[in-house]
């Protein structure tokens, strides 16, 4: 098996786990803890699973964003950028940005505590805005894997 077989192998891998988890955050965990009368134990379960769901998301969205680039680099394809045809690289790897600047750098550093804060004061608005914000990424990253997946076998939209 050579190493690009191994890297693909890895890449879809990662992307099941993290879009899959992506999945199950906004049509399973955020619609049952809407349904929990205690707020403070609704923030505190939410809290307590994405801090576990983040560590497989951040290790997933690392993965896959690393394999890519190895097939990348692997199979000479950055040329693949210029041709309309391959519209869902372009797609992959904006999906892939717009994932790693939310759990790297906005998560962190400031979507965590304003939750927190706006969850203790408004949380049925909260919680609202959180599963609203989800179904939109949901709504991208399955669109981005449906024309991947067909793009990769033979769907030109463009070109």
């Amino acid at each position: 098996m050579d190493d690009v077989t191994i890297a693909r192998a890895l890449h879809v891998l990662a992307v099941v786990l993290w879009i899959g988890g992506l999945g199950l955050v906004t049509t399973v965990l955020l619609p049952a803890l809407r349904r929990f009368p205690d707020p403070a134990q609704r923030i505190a379960l939410f809290e307590a699973i994405e801090g576990r769901f983040g560590a497989q998301a951040r290790f997933s969205i690392l993965l896959a964003g690393l394999s890519g680039l190895w097939m990348l680099i692997r199979m000479d394809a950055s040329d693949r950028f210029a041709l309309p045809s391959y519209w869902w690289m372009h797609a992959m790897v904006l999906l892939w940005l717009v994932f790693a600047a939310l759990i790297f750098v906005l998560e962190p550093l400031v979507l965590h505590h304003r939750f927190a804060d706006r969850a203790r004061q408004h949380p049925e608005a909260t919680f609202r805005i959180v599963h609203r914000f989800h179904m939109a990424l949901l709504a991208l990253a399955l669109l981005t894997i449906l024309g991947a997946v067909a793009g990769s076998h033979g769907l030109m939209l463009f070109g």
